[in-house]
């Protein structure tokens, strides 16, 4: 019998195309459910009647937890769960998580005002990298190298018009351009691809170009990406690693992560992978 499935997102990208396309031969149909349209609340929303599960792919980094809590309500099926995109949403949750549970991550700052800014800088000296608790695919993370660039860019931050965006994390710049990106499927290390910056940008997000390669990970990674899940529990996750002097540290959680710059890298079908996931979950 035909299950179907809805990609709850604000869009259809070209992981949601693949998906799709990959779903009826797990004997799924998957269906774009736009997150703009939803309004859920009612305990049986109209919205989601019919569907056997849902599939979080909203790109925002605040939307994806609304959604999730509510649709989980209902008793439908969800990943990722609400507790796993909420922490994933929020750097500082998913660090301060990661942090107590013994899982090696960046040191940071939090920086709520121009006081938190000076007191970071002051035990943190540049360069260091400034990035919103709120946001992805490397938007608004900046490198700051002295201490008179790091105050100009904090003059812009102040202008923000709210709270919310003007939260920020001050963290060591890692110097090397790379990083990897653990793709995980349920408890499944599926694919990990290694970035490297370039076109001059220093950041190694794929989101914003980038050199890529397959590379096989050692028992450190697979052990901190296990150490991950041990909180966040089962999912769809991309987990991206720093390599420091002194082992990888976990730079970010994506809840709904983009596959295509590691699928192009990968012998790894990672749509299929993810459908074979949401099939068995509702069998």
């Amino acid at each position: 019998m035909e299950r179907k499935v809805a990609i709850v997102a604000d869009r259809i990208g070209w992981e949601e195309r693949r998906l799709i396309d990959a779903a009826p031969a797990l004997g799924l149909r998957a269906e774009w459910v736009n997150d703009e349209s939803l309004c859920l609340g009612d305990p049986a929303p109209a919205a989601l009647t019919g569907y056997d599960a849902v599939l979080i792919r909203s790109r925002s980094y605040t939307r994806g937890g609304l959604v999730a809590t509510l649709a989980e309500a209902t008793g439908v099926p969800v990943l990722n769960s609400a507790a796993a995109v909420h922490a994933c949403e929020n750097k500082l949750s998913l660090r301060s998580l990661l942090r107590a549970a013994g899982v090696p991550v960046p040191d940071f700052r939090l920086v709520l005002s121009r006081a938190d800014f000076d007191k970071a800088l002051a035990e943190l000296p540049p360069p260091v990298v400034l990035k919103p608790v709120f946001g992805g695919m490397g938007r608004r993370v900046t490198l700051l190298r002295d201490a008179d660039t790091a105050h100009s860019v904090y003059d812009h931050v102040e202008d923000l018009g709210h709270g919310f965006e003007q939260a920020g994390l001050v963290e060591p710049y890692l110097a090397g351009g790379s990083s990897l990106r653990c793709f995980v499927v349920g408890r499944e290390l599926v694919s990990v691809a290694e970035f490297r910056s370039a076109g001059g940008d220093w950041r190694s997000n794929a989101a914003v170009g980038n050199r890529n390669r397959a590379v096989t990970p050692g028992p450190e990674v697979r052990k901190i990406i296990d150490a991950v899940l041990n909180e966040l529990g089962e999912g769809v996750y991309g987990i991206d690693l720093f390599r420091t002097p002194g082992g990888h540290v976990v730079n970010e959680v994506n809840h709904a992560p983009a596959f295509r710059a590691v699928a192009s890298v990968s012998e790894a079908d990672i749509a299929t992978a993810i459908c074979q996931y949401v099939r068995e979950l509702i069998a």
